[in-house]
């Protein structure tokens, strides 16, 4: 899949399409992302969803979109109620990602103009979602099914826009795009302890490897 949205339903950014890879930023506190985020950054990322999950993430959010706004897209991710969703339209996300279908919340960020990849791993919860208007839909735990899953979805669904996520290492970023995923969406993987005060050089080398393999993957 290319990424690009059928009429009528709403596109994923453009350069989260492009880079084919989406950074999941769980952090144990928000003042952390911004020395993380640079290193990203400077490796190449383009798209990271910051969760809801770290404290603060609200509080900070104007900041780090000052600051990254014209190099990152940057979404909201772990939004689970109608509440937290309200927040991220008004903030300006660039896109919400939630672990859970709920049909109400596709319909609340689409009707807003805001890209939503709602989490599912079922085909009836997949399908539930991207009938409901989703940008694009989180195949999640993805570690649960492997990549030959997307390939199965296909044959009944076959222009449902998906997105692995949990536990996708950097061969698994590779198998995914290969079989048709719109981007791979990676967390502990790349960002290892590095907001556990981990080595920021070797956080540097393994997010330039999956940059690497994602715009490989990508342009088979």
């Amino acid at each position: 899949m290319t990424g690009e949205a059928a009429p009528g339903r709403l596109a994923l950014p453009e350069r989260t399409v492009a880079s084919r890879l989406v950074v999941v930023a769980r952090a144990e506190r928000a003042e952390d992302y911004d020395r993380v985020l640079d290193v990203l950054v400077e490796a190449g990322i383009r798209s990271v969803e910051l969760t809801l999950t770290t404290p603060g993430t609200f509080d900070r959010w104007a900041a780090l979109r000052e600051r990254y706004d014209s190099v990152l897209d940057l979404g909201i991710g772990t939004v689970t109620n109608a509440d937290d969703l309200a927040r991220a339209i008004d903030a300006g996300a660039a896109y919400v990602v939630t672990p859970i279908t709920d049909p109400a919340l596709v319909a609340q960020a689409t009707d807003a103009g805001l890209p939503i990849v709602p989490g599912g791993l079922t085909p009836t919860e997949l399908f539930s979602s991207w009938s409901a208007g989703a940008s694009a839909v989180k195949i999640f735990p993805s570690g649960v099914v492997g990549p030959s899953y997307l390939k199965d979805l296909r044959g009944p669904f076959p222009d449902i826009v998906a997105m692995p996520s949990g536990g996708v290492d950097l061969d698994g970023a590779a198998a995914w795009l290969k079989a048709g995923a719109v981007a791979a969406s990676v967390g502990g993987p790349l960002l290892g302890d590095a907001f556990r005060g981990g080595d920021l050089a070797a956080l540097r080398d393994r997010a330039k490897s999956f940059v690497d393999v994602c715009a490989e993957a990508g342009d088979r």
